[in-house]
């Protein structure tokens, strides 16, 4: 008789439906995105962001707030220079430093982005009473912080 104790109880453990609801919205905002004919993925929305709140962060310094690391961060700045999203300098200060900047286009796509991103907050807090809200960031920050505690020890 083989053991219960590798058995995992899916439908009542948080990774499956954190994992299927974060498809669920990966999936409806790129379709969202799509239908506005706005050519942008969900990847390059928070780099356009972030550089919207600070234009000019260094590769490495994006890398870090997109929770990236830095090889895959140049793929996707590489796929947003082409598409004259962005572009990136030489530091003054360190010639091995890029510094990255939205361009104006760049610009263009993110404010019409962000009505996309806010029809999709919506749809996704409907039906959801601000304490409901409230307790699901709090456990989410919760699983964030048992990540991070992990992460110290490795």
């Amino acid at each position: 008789m083989k053991s219960d104790e590798n058995n995992i109880d899916f439908e009542n453990s948080i990774g499956p439906w954190l994992g299927k609801t974060v498809k669920l919205v990966d999936y409806f905002l790129q379709e969202s995105f799509s239908s506005k004919d706005l050519d942008l993925t969900k990847e390059q929305m928070v780099v356009l962001k972030k550089l919207h709140d600070k234009d000019g962060l260094n590769q490495n310094k994006l890398a870090f707030l997109t929770l990236r690391n830095k090889s895959s961060l140049t793929r996707l700045l590489i796929k947003m220079e082409a598409k004259n999203y962005i572009f990136r300098e030489h530091s003054n200060e360190d010639k091995r430093i890029k510094n990255v900047y939205i361009t104006e286009l760049g610009k263009e796509v993110y404010a019409k982005a962000k009505p996309v991103i806010k029809n999709l907050m919506t749809t996704m807090e409907q039906n959801i009473s601000s304490e409901e809200k409230q307790q699901i960031i709090q456990i989410l920050k919760k699983i964030q912080t048992n990540f991070c505690s992990k992460a110290e020890h490795i």
